[in-house]
This record gives C-alpha cells, sequence and structure tokens, in this order.
C-alpha cells in the first residue's frame, strides 16, 4: 500500500497541495509519456497526471476554481524568519500594491531579493511564496519583498508591470530602513513570475532609475508564440502546465489574441528587440516543460548580447519538477537544482561562500 502523504508544491510558480493516491488511481495514470520523465520524479508525475486526469481546462468559467485551488494549500510561514505586511502607495492612476516583507531588519546593508510569484499570469498570490523566501533569506542573510501584483485579465501586463516596478523603486529607495543594500538587488520569479521578473528587469533597464545586480528566472514564462503559433514537441507540456493553458494565459496577460505577427512593445521578453544591457542571469528549466525550448533560446540571445547568462535544463524534469524536494528532501535532483538556484543568488548577489 502506498503511503498517503500530504505535501507543498510549487506548480507554475504557485502553492499546489498534493497527495499521493492509491495504488489503483496510481497505476491508472501509468502513461507512455511518463517514459519521459527522470525516474526520480516518476512518483510525483503520476500523481499529478492522476489528479488532473478529470480537471475542466483552464478558461474564464474554471479560473475561479483554479485560483481557489492555488491558494488552499499553500506552505505556513517559517516562525523564525519575520515577515510583515506592507502597503505600498501606487504611482499616479495605479492603485497602492501590497508586498509581504521578509527578514528585514534595522542596520546593515544585506543584499535584497524582490519576488514576482507564478500562476500563469491568471493565479496565484504573493503569500505563496513567502515560505520559501524565508528559506532563501535565511540561508543567504538577505531581504526580500513578495508582490502582490495585479492579475490578468482584472488588469494586462501594463497594470502588473506598474505595480512590480512600483515596489522595487519603493525597496530600493528603502533599503536603508529594512537593512538593504540598494546597490545589491536581484529579480526572482518562478514561471509566470520568471516572466514577470524578465518584465521588470527590461523596465529597468529602460528607465535607468533603479540598479539590477542579477535575475533569477526560474522556468520563465517568455514568450506567448508556444503553444500558439509556436507548436511545441509533443514530448513537452503534459504536466502542469499546457499550450492550451499558456494560450489562455497570454490571451488575458495581453488582453488581445497570443502569437501575432506583432508582440505590445514591453509585454513579452522573448520579443524585446535587444536584450544588451540587462542584469546577469541564471534560467533554470526542464527538458520536458514547456517553456524549455524558450528559456534555452532566451539565454542564447541574452549571452549574446553581452549579458552574462547561466542556463541549466535538467534532463526529464517537467514544469513545477522542484516541488519534489518538499515533498521529499532526499530527492536529488530537486534538491540539487534548488541548491544550483541559491548558489547562483549567492555568486548574483556578491555573497561570500558559505566556508
Amino acid at each position: 500500500m502506498i503511503e498517503r502523504r500530504e505535501f507543498f508544491a510549487t506548480a507554475a510558480g504557485c502553492v499546489l497541495g498534493l497527495a499521493l493516491l492509491d495504488p489503483v488511481a496510481a497505476l491508472a495514470a501509468d502513461d507512455p509519456y511518463l517514459q519521459t520523465v527522470n525516474p526520480e520524479l516518476r512518483d510525483l508525475a503520476r500523481a499529478i497526471l492522476a489528479m488532473g486526469r478529470d480537471e475542466a481546462p483552464l478558461s474564464m468559467a474554471t479560473l475561479g476554481a483554479r485560483r481557489a485551488g492555488m491558494t488552499r494549500f499553500g506552505r505556513p510561514p517559517r516562525k523564525d524568519v519575520p515577515v510583515e505586511k506592507r502597503v505600498i502607495a501606487g504611482v499616479t492612476g495605479q492603485p497602492d500594491v501590497t508586498v509581504y516583507l521578509v527578514n528585514a531588519t534595522t542596520g546593515g546593508a544585506r543584499p535584497m531579493i524582490v519576488n514576482t510569484h507564478g500562476g500563469g499570469f491568471v493565479m496565484g498570490d504573493a503569500m505563496g511564496d513567502v515560505a520559501g523566501l524565508q528559506d532563501i533569506c535565511a540561508a543567504l542573510d538577505a531581504v526580500a519583498i513578495s508582490i502582490e501584483y495585479r492579475l490578468a485579465p482584472e488588469t494586462t501586463w501594463r497594470g502588473s508591470l506598474e505595480d512590480n516596478y512600483t515596489a522595487l523603486k519603493w525597496l530600493h529607495a528603502n533599503a536603508a530602513s529594512v537593512g538593504g543594500d540598494p546597490a545589491r538587488i536581484a529579480l526572482l520569479g518562478g514561471s509566470a513570475g520568471g516572466g514577470h521578473a524578465a518584465l521588470l528587469a527590461i523596465a529597468a533597464r529602460d528607465r535607468g532609475e533603479v540598479p539590477v545586480a542579477f535575475q533569477c528566472l526560474i522556468y520563465p514564462m517568455l514568450d506567448d508564440r508556444t503553444g500558439s503559433t509556436v507548436t511545441p514537441p509533443p514530448q513537452v507540456g503534459h504536466i502542469i502546465w499546457t499550450a492550451p493553458d499558456n494560450r489562455f494565459g497570454w490571451q488575458c496577460f495581453l488582453g488581445r489574441e497570443p502569437g501575432l505577427a506583432n508582440a505590445p512593445a514591453g509585454g513579452v521578453p522573448a520579443r524585446t528587440a535587444s536584450l544588451a544591457g540587462l542584469p546577469p542571469a541564471f534560467i533554470g528549466v526542464g527538458s520536458i516543460d514547456l517553456f524549455c525550448d524558450e528559456d534555452v533560446e532566451y539565454a542564447r540571445r541574452l549571452n549574446d548580447a553581452g549579458v552574462p547568462a547561466e542556463l541549466i535544463v535538467v534532463p526529464g524534469a517537467f514544469h513545477g519538477f522542484d516541488m519534489a524536494a518538499v515533498m521529499d528532501p532526499k530527492n536529488r535532483i530537486a534538491a540539487w537544482f534548488n541548491a544550483a538556484r541559491l548558489d547562483a543568488l549567492r555568486r548574483g548577489l556578491g555573497i561570500a561562500a558559505a566556508a
């Protein structure tokens, strides 16, 4: 009998609660696709596939229920790393922005992290990433914010970008009051949060007001053409985030059909004409993630533009595979990937390696 365990998982950058199913259900979830999955991740993949088999596709009709499901199972915050809610005044014509400030202190000049949560541009919330940010801040002696940006389709990319930029600018201006160093700011995000982080890096470069030292993009959602006018390889995009999901997310985010000949300027990272002058980057993705090709291409373009970009492609890993480390701390693939992300942040923020 398979042991039933509750675990918390980052799915499309959001926190998703899953449970291992009984043996009959697990066997029913077997699929030729599983042969493409890294053996260390197959139990998790099997559980996710079985759980989503009867789930209605992401649409306007199902969005409310899917949002509720994404916020139901978040990891509770740690008690040993402080978190406080702050409300930042919005710029003219824009609403106020809520952030969760993690590990702030008085005095010091520690590195700072600006986090944008995932959820396909249409789901998720800032609190869902707080426990993971606490882990990172404790490991790096850093301070961070998680931003409650407005979701699509209630706003398009223009609204959420202004929310994120307002929060970035606030953190930079108030670095001394939270124990941070305004010259050492990293942008961090997974999935749609990685897309937001990439857009924020581009906006910061173009506006020239806030220096960004590093961008850490975890299986980022970068290109509206994927799944719309660009058909992904048959072995990718089966778990957690699919091509139909991607079309829906981008349509809501852009406020128009995705994949058209001309993308709105500033709205799609992969279609930004020049990537020169952006901060150094770390990009990590699985080989069977829907975003694999677009992420590899973005890393290539960054390097070609003279922007140092480290790229990790994990064989047989699907979208959100790093959740396996929460389910099982001994999972070598997920633990290795999470350690690589932490090391990239350490190097990108100029933090001395632990002795």
